[in-house]
């Protein structure tokens, strides 16, 4: 899967990365909301994990845009973030978000996340 990491923790998104591409998926990195928007939409990843407390654009900002984007309109969003409240769950949802998972996040969940993303996106394209 093609997965782009959008985290202003630049070591964050580097090592999300690294374990990403160590399970067999291609990676980029962004760290900024601008930078984002024009990787994905450059790069069009399927799944987009995606720091909400970012510089330039907000994650929420972010999500907006590439759900208003057609050709990134079926990407699989997941929302990283450090607010994990109810209302920040339902305001990742809101804008555009599948899921809103909170930091810290456990490295060994990835592998149920990666297998919802895929199920989604395969319903999606059917």
């Amino acid at each position: 899967m093609k997965i782009l990491i959008v985290d202003d923790n630049v070591d964050s998104a580097e090592t999300t990365g690294m374990l990403l591409e160590l399970m067999g998926h291609e990676t980029m990195c962004a760290n900024d909301g601008a930078q984002a928007l024009e990787v994905a939409m450059r790069w069009l990843p399927q799944m987009v994990l995606l720091d909400i407390n970012l510089p330039v654009l907000s994650g929420y900002e972010v999500a907006q845009k590439l759900r208003a984007a057609q050709a990134m309109c079926d990407s699989y969003i997941v929302a990283l973030s450090g607010y994990s409240s109810d209302e920040d769950r339902q305001k990742s949802l809101a804008a555009g978000c599948d899921q809103h998972i909170g930091k810290p996040f456990d490295p060994a969940a990835l592998t149920g996340l990666l297998e919802t993303a895929a199920s989604a996106l395969a319903a999606r394209r059917r």
